[in-house]
């Protein structure tokens, strides 16, 4: 990780006046409002943070955080269904007036097996609260018309929720959607680069069991069919572009040394820069285990799972947000946060307009290990969560109130949309 990056225990002031380049914001009383309006939940949300991280739970297993988030944003004021569309998918809305536009706002839950909240979805989760509990003090102050949707979405890590809930319908009426993921990067950064697409692929070989030792030549061995397409795989990675990834594991079933196992099965996830490019590198990776196959006598079976897209940054959003970020809290960049990993929320971005920056958090590790597990826990990352916060509910605001600039943001939305 690169020493630039926010290290833990560096003595960097949560006050982060001096990062700030300063300047004129749109309606600068919103944004007041804003953050004197999260302020003042400062303890309140440290504490559910907190509460979450302590409990970790899987995809779709998340079932205290849905409790403990449902019952908090009706604390607020929010109106909440419980369990929509899926068993720990949530919805918070605030309508204020008729006729205003409605800003989507999303919280993840989940964590990782084994090794808890390593990407922070503690944080995410009280972001998407923040935001709008902000976007709502606005509303509420200034008397306009509008409407805040808070949806709490499951099952990030590997399970495309926001995928599912797309498809079901979840973000039908939303006008723009936003959130944020904390990541490593320069201290009090936020960054606005994309991410990369996603598709999982299930196999599995199926061959015939023997004795190892009396007589393995009667078998056919599902494991070396694994062994084989892991090593075509790895082989095949030296004429894969650098800006792919490719990674799997393989399971078993009743295995034991003195049987040729009949039955193994690999999970692979294959990443790129874009959907398309990851349908290209999956007919490439497919013909891997067509030739572990046949190399072994097994019957292979390779079934498509779940993709995501990569992030499509609504350049309308990004602009507006660097500008208020950069001017009251820190730098900006375009190279660092979640570039090389994926989420569920690309789908989003390809169905409506949605911004999804990172925010750095002090930490010695990446995304996904102990280290950052560690740091999504802690004090400064709690309070750039908050920093982040109040600049996407500033967002949010000038989305809602500003004709003009929503005009452009769906400008910008067509001329991104896939041909059909």
């Amino acid at each position: 990780m690169s020493t630039a990056f926010w290290q833990p225990g560096e003595n960097f002031s949560t006050d982060t006046q001096n990062d700030a380049q300063g300047g004129a914001l749109y309606r600068p009383d919103f944004l007041e409002t804003i953050k004197a309006s999260i302020t003042a939940l400062h303890d309140d949300l440290s504490a559910l943070s907190q509460d979450i991280h302590e409990h970790p739970e899987i995809k779709f297993e998340e079932h205290h955080a849905h409790d403990v988030l449902t019952a908090f944003m009706e604390k607020q004021g929010f109106e909440v269904s419980r369990h929509y569309l899926l068993e720990t998918a949530w919805i918070a809305r605030y309508t204020r007036g008729s006729g205003g536009r409605t800003l989507g706002v999303n919280s993840e839950m989940d964590a990782l097996p084994g090794i808890g909240h390593a990407c922070g979805h503690n944080l995410i989760a009280i972001a998407g609260v923040a935001v709008a509990c902000g976007v709502k003090a606005a509303l509420d102050k200034f008397d306009i018309a509008g409407n805040v949707v808070l949806l709490g979405t499951p099952g990030e890590e590997g399970g495309a929720g926001k995928a599912i809930l797309l498809e079901k319908g979840a973000y039908e009426g939303i006008d723009a959607c936003l959130m944020c993921h904390p990541a490593p990067g320069p201290p009090h950064s936020a960054s606005l680069s994309s991410c990369l697409a996603r598709q999982r692929i299930d196999v599995e070989f199926t061959g015939h069991t023997a004795h190892a030792a009396l007589s393995p030549w009667e078998g056919q061995n599902a494991l070396d069919a694994a062994v084989l397409a892991y090593t075509n795989i790895s082989v095949l990675r030296q004429q894969l572009k650098p800006t792919h990834r490719v990674h799997g594991i393989f399971e078993g079933k009743d295995w034991t040394p003195n049987i040729i196992p009949d039955y193994s099965k690999m999970i692979w996830y294959v990443r790129a820069p874009t959907r398309s490019e990851v349908d290209i590198a999956v007919k490439r990776i497919s013909a891997c285990f067509e030739g572990a196959a046949l190399a072994t006598g097994c019957q292979v079976r390779v079934e498509l799972g779940n993709s995501t897209f990569e992030l499509r940054q609504n350049k309308a959003l990004s602009d507006e947000f660097a500008d208020v970020f950069s001017k009251t809290v820190g730098p900006v960049d375009y190279e660092y946060g979640i570039s090389h990993a994926s989420t569920d929320f690309g789908n989003a971005t390809y169905a409506l307009p949605a911004l999804h920056p990172s925010f750095a958090i002090p930490t010695s590790g990446g995304n996904h290990t102990i280290a950052f597990t560690e740091a999504a826990a802690g004090k400064d990352a709690h309070a750039a969560c908050l920093k982040i916060s109040q600049s996407l509910a500033a967002v949010g605001m000038r989305m809602l109130t500003d004709d003009d600039f929503f005009k452009k943001v769906c400008e910008v939305l067509l001329k991104t949309m896939p041909a059909q």
